[in-house]
């Protein structure tokens, strides 16, 4: 692999406000069983793939059903409060991946659903943008924060994850990335961000998608 370097970003609390949804939905599902929330139990899921967090709502939670009926409530509950159009975005998501096209090729590496995954870009408009997205849910049910989708997504871009940067917002996402060996940017959310432990292993944390310029990951990149 040569030294082509891409960005890859994260989706759910990176560019899209959606992190505080999930877990509304998910916590009305188990009210709806009349089983209370463990503690924990937000912080364990994000970042996990389709076949991790259904496992974890069936076993841990205690939904009804198996864990293909807690992934088929969930995704259902989400798409219905999204609606058309409706998913939430964060404040310069779209223009921070218009910006960076102009200089890399880029990636999305997400632990939504394909389906999901579609609908945000969609939205976004970032369709023509984002040459390879992938969902954990594609690779085995391996989710952050294992390295796997990073490695694939720049497998695929044909780039090395060592001299490539990854965007991301939660624990398990910056653990995925920094587990990849990938040049991290983390943008912290207000919805359960990652401890200050955390963040001291990532190479920028920025206040918002506003700061994520091309000057700054070309100085991450010649650092690296």
């Amino acid at each position: 692999m040569g030294r082509m370097s891409v960005v890859v970003f994260d989706m759910d609390g990176t560019l899209t406000d959606t992190e505080a949804v999930w877990d509304e939905v998910r916590r009305g599902l188990a009210a709806a069983d009349g089983r209370p929330w463990p503690d924990g139990a937000t912080r364990a899921m994000m970042g996990m793939s389709t076949q991790e967090w259904s496992t974890y709502l069936s076993e841990v939670v205690g939904l009804t059903g198996d864990a293909e009926d807690s992934a088929a409530r969930t995704i259902t509950g989400l798409l219905e409060r999204f609606g058309e159009g409706r998913m939430p975005e964060l404040p310069g998501a779209a223009a921070a991946v218009r910006r960076l096209a102009t200089r890399w090729r880029l990636g999305l590496a997400s632990s939504s659903p394909r389906v999901l995954i579609d609908a945000g870009m969609e939205q976004l408009q970032i369709n023509d943008l984002i040459e390879v997205s992938l969902s954990t849910e594609e690779l085995n049910g391996a989710g952050k924060p294992a390295p796997d989708v990073y490695l694939e997504v720049c497998r695929r871009l044909g780039a090395d994850p060592q001299h490539s940067v990854a965007v991301e917002d939660s624990i398990n996402g910056i653990g995925a990335a920094l587990a990849a060996g990938m040049v991290v940017v983390a943008v912290p959310p207000h919805f359960h961000p990652p401890p200050a432990d955390v963040l001291a292993g990532a190479d920028a944390v920025l206040d918002s998608l506003d700061e994520l310029t091309v000057e700054l990951v070309e100085g991450l990149l010649a650092n690296r």
